[in-house]
């Protein structure tokens, strides 16, 4: 036997059912809007100009290029590539090996992940006395890696985001929540 709502005159059950229901979806369409402004439309910076471009490992198609353009473009007068000299990575390596008109400097970060990249370039840029980055990653990467780079390197800084492929960019983005709530939660320092 159901009890019943006396002023209603539903079953509690399924009022209750109703309540879970609608806390499901809208917390389905919050997760899926906080996944929108996050991975999929993120906040890009303006590029004018900067001591160096930065290129994070990952995104071999896309990141790459379109670092390397804005160099070519006057962005910065020096390019670094996370990686540079890995086997599968030609082009990088072509660029690592030098004969370019503009600083090429190529490292592998320790530990190797966006932390670690952090890490390596903030004390390249202590090294070279950089004041100012733009950092180059895919477009689903944009917010953890801000804030990553924020936390280890405290000049001005611009992140810009490339488009990978449709494949890349659902898998990319489907692995930043897990990373993004650790870097939130269990490792918060540079």
């Amino acid at each position: 036997m159901a009890f019943r709502d006396e002023r209603a005159g539903a079953p509690l059950f399924l009022i209750r059912w109703a309540v879970r229901l609608v806390l499901v979806v809208v917390l389905f369409f919050a997760f899926v809007a906080a996944t929108l402004y996050l991975f999929v439309f993120p906040h890009m910076d303006h590029v004018a100009h900067a001591d160096a471009v930065v290129v994070l490992s990952g995104g071999r198609t896309d990141r790459l290029p379109k670092g390397l353009g804005l160099v070519q473009r006057g962005v910065s007068p020096t390019l670094v590539i996370s990686d540079g000299h890995a086997a599968d990575y030609p082009q990088a390596r072509k660029l690592c090996r030098g004969g370019q008109p503009f600083k090429v400097i190529c490292f592998r970060p320790d530990p190797y992940s966006t932390r670690g990249e952090a890490e390596a370039v903030a004390r390249l840029a202590r090294k070279h006395h950089w004041r100012s980055l733009v950092v180059v990653t895919s477009r689903y990467h944009v917010f953890r890696a801000r804030i990553l780079f924020k936390r280890c390197f405290k000049g001005p800084l611009a992140v810009v985001g490339s488009w990978p492929s449709p494949t890349n960019y659902v898998v990319g983005a489907f692995q930043e929540w897990p990373k993004l709530i650790y870097e939130e939660t269990i490792v918060r320092s540079c």
